[in-house]
């Protein structure tokens, strides 16, 4: 198949943002008297949209409290955390290459929108992308199959778009949309909840999307 789009998620599959969510999500929980959460249990929740982060870990049911929590997350990322990400090596030359090809690209991401154009404009990866999807912080749990529905409703993608992301919930929104997904292995998804979801493509390194592109075109 011919991808007209790649869909990257942004957490996960462009950055890394461990260091930063696990400061800010500790930073939440404890500033409205939670307890801090060990590292390994934050990580495991990047992809996921915030709220329902802070909800796992907080054990909060109460949805005025769990956007407290979020805000108070989303003070300290806009002040610190957009600082503690790293692009994960190997993304800047594949989306150079596949730039180079006149491939459009886009992201679409749980994060807020101004944050995620914030990151890619820290790390100069802004210029790749023809498009940005993020969460606008309007609603409550913001679904990423409804971003990329969007995106089909606005003509930015469409059907022979592909996304790529390192959560199931990525390739499970794709599928909702009748796009096919690409699971990538060195984010926070494991290989075991990837497979599950029954991606198009998965690779383990980003110098692998090249190959595996042409091996589908």
């Amino acid at each position: 198949m011919n991808y007209t789009t790649l869909v990257f998620d942004l957490d996960g599959t462009l950055i890394d943002p461990a260091l930063g969510a696990v400061r800010c999500m500790n930073y939440a929980l404890t500033t409205l008297d939670y307890m801090a959460r060990p590292e390994h249990e934050i990580t495991a929740l990047i992809g996921p949209p915030l709220e329902y982060a802070l909800q796992t870990l907080s054990g909060e049911d109460d949805e005025a409290k769990i956007q407290k929590l979020v805000d108070a997350y989303r003070e300290r990322y806009g002040e610190f955390g957009i600082s503690e990400n790293t692009v994960y090596p190997g993304i800047p030359e594949l989306l150079k290459n596949l730039k180079g090809r006149g491939i459009s690209l886009g992201v679409c991401t749980s994060k807020l929108d101004i944050n995620a154009v914030k990151i890619l404009e820290r790390f100069e990866l802004i210029e790749y992308f023809d498009f940005i999807s993020g969460a606008s912080g309007a609603t409550f749990k913001e679904r990423k199959a409804d971003q990329l529905a969007a995106l089909l409703s606005s003509g930015a993608i469409d059907t022979s778009a592909l996304m790529i992301g390192d959560r199931a919930i990525d390739i499970e929104a794709a599928a909702e949309n009748h796009l096919q997904g690409c699971g990538v292995l060195w984010g926070y998804g494991e290989r075991d909840e990837l497979e599950k979801a029954e991606p198009a493509l998965l690779i383990s390194e980003p110098a692998e999307l090249i190959s595996a592109l042409k091996l589908l075109s």
